[in-house]
Order: C-alpha cells, then structure tokens, then sequence
C-alpha cells in the first residue's frame, strides 16, 4: 500500500501526517526541529518522519509523495521565497527528503494556499472546484482555487488577500510594510486592535485580554453586551466583506471558506458577515455560499500531501 506524507512546517517544531493516497489520515506525529537550516536538524526531522511510516508498518519505499507547507510564497514551480518568519534553507531540506524518500514526489506549498487545498481535498469545500478561502489567524492569509488549481502566481503571491488595502486612511504600518491592509482589521491581533480604539473613543474600559491576539474574548465581552466589543467586530465584518465583495467581481467564486482560529466564532457572526457581504458585492453574486473551515489546524497537512501529489512524475 503506498502513501502520502503532509507535514506542516513550524518555527519550532513541524506536524507531520501520514495518508492513504484517497486522503484517509492515519497517523500524526509533532517533530520538535531547531535550526532548520543545518544537516543535523534534517536528520531529526527525517529520523521522525521514519519513524511516522513505521507507525502505520510501511517503509520508506511506501512513501509516493512528500508534500510541505511554510509560511511564505512559494511559486507554481514549488520554488520558495521570502520566509520572514522561520528560519529554513530549502534548497538543503529538500535533498536531505530526497535523500531519504528516494521515490517519493516532493513539493513545497505555501501553508494558508495548502490549508485551501486541503479544505477542498477532504473538507468544508470538498467537491467544489472554484473557491476562495481566507484564514482570520494571528494574520490573514489566503487561497484561491480555480478548476480545482490553486492559484500560485507568478512569483507566489497569488492568494495574500491579507494584504489588499481596504483602508486609504490608516497611519499605522502592516507587517508588510504597507497600510491599511485586511490584516490590520480581519485578524485575531486586529479585532483586539479595532476593540481597544473602540474602549478608548468610548472613554470604556477593556474586557480583560490574554495578549494581543486574544479575540475570543472580544467576542465573549460582545455576547455579554459589552458595546465596544460589538462596534469592533461590526467593523471587522465590514472590512471583510467589502474584501469578499471585490474578490467575487475578481473570481466569482462558488464558495467562501473561512478558516483560522476566529473560525471558533464563525456560528456568532455568520448571519452578519453574509449580510454585509450581500450589501456590497454584485447583485448576481449575492447567493454566493460561506461556510466554515471543517479541517482545524490539519488543513495544511492536507493541502501538502494533495500538492504533492499532484507533481507531475518526472
């Protein structure tokens, strides 16, 4: 029986599964990593992928395809760009798993496109071949599938819908280095944001926060009638389906699939969010569905393996 490795690539660790090549999850397992970009870092990740096959009483000659996700573009011939946030030489990953899994398909995907395309292998969009998922996490991130393909782009920038700018007026900086960016509003970090201006005009005192991307309780102080909490997330949702709407004019998806951690409160703004969006997109559009994620943080590991098998043999 042959299979499909997906591993999710982390700052710290990786999360690694192993599927049948029809998408059955078998096993998972988390690699603590270090420095991703020295020969002794690879042997413990390949070391515990092995270990992974061996869980399910496969070899390594099993394996037919290894998919990875990161956290930063990767063009549609798998070739990885700028990672800001973890520290990965590619180029030596990459032989250190050829090494290994010598018969094995091998690619690279970014982790919000992957999380796009395991939703559409065994998710929220399983069937559907034209959507657009946005992933409300610490950032926003995106993916576009198109006739069942994802849409890389010409350098990998295909799909950071984070970063369309919905606001002319904002004077603070995006991570990008840009401003006014969905991100800054549609995040976890920018609902607690657009929550703290709202306490402050109000001259109202904040709802007890964990940290900077503590939206759960933003949306917890808004169910117990907190004012402020309700004005933030109104404006979240407007910012995001204005976005929603200018992407359908753009792609005319079939569906919208929301997926991140603000996900967890998809059943409280729903009705909002699609009220909204039907507000500003094109009347023709207004049927268009919105669901939520089904996959949790597994989406990505998905994706991987899907993408990877995809690759064409060589």
């Amino acid at each position: 029986m042959q299979y499909v490795l997906g591993i999710d690539v982390g700052g710290t660790s990786i999360k690694a599964g192993i599927f049948t090549l029809d998408g059955q999850l078998k096993e998972v397992r988390t690699i603590p990593t270090s420095d991703l970009t020295k020969p002794e870092a690879f042997d413990e990740v390949t070391d515990g992928l092995s270990n992974l096959v061996s869980a399910v009483d496969a070899t390594i000659a099993d394996v037919a395809a290894v998919g990875l996700d990161i956290p930063g573009p990767v063009d549609a011939e798998g070739k990885v760009g700028f990672l800001p946030n973890i520290k990965l030489d590619p180029d030596g990953f990459k032989n250190a798993l050829r090494s290994t899994f010598m018969n094995a398909k091998l690619a690279f995907v970014n982790d919000a496109n992957a999380a796009a395309l395991g939703e559409m292998w065994m998710g929220g969009a399983k069937g559907v071949k034209n959507f657009i998922m946005l992933t409300l996490g610490t950032g926003v991130g995106g993916g576009v599938v198109l006739n069942g393909q994802l849409v890389a782009g010409a350098v990998g920038a295909g799909g950071e819908l984070g970063h369309l700018t919905m606001n002319y007026e904002e004077t603070r900086t995006c991570g990008c280095g840009r401003r006014g960016c969905l991100e800054q509003y549609a995040s976890a970090s920018g609902i607690v944001t657009l929550y703290k201006d709202a306490c402050a005009k109000a001259g109202a005192t904040p709802c007890e926060l964990s940290g900077r991307s503590d939206s759960y309780s933003v949306f917890k102080a808004m169910a117990a009638g907190d004012v402020c909490a309700r004005e933030a997330i109104s404006q979240m949702l407007e910012y995001l389906a204005r976005a929603m709407a200018q992407l359908s004019c753009a792609v005319d998806p079939e569906m919208f699939v929301i997926g991140g951690g603000v996900v967890g409160s998809f059943d409280v703004f729903k009705d909002e969010l699609t009220e909204r969006f039907q507000n500003h997109c094109l009347p023709i559009c207004r049927n268009t569905k919105i669901v939520p994620a089904a996959l949790g943080n597994q989406a990505g590991m998905y994706g991987a393996a899907l993408c990877a098998l995809q690759v064409e043999d060589e």
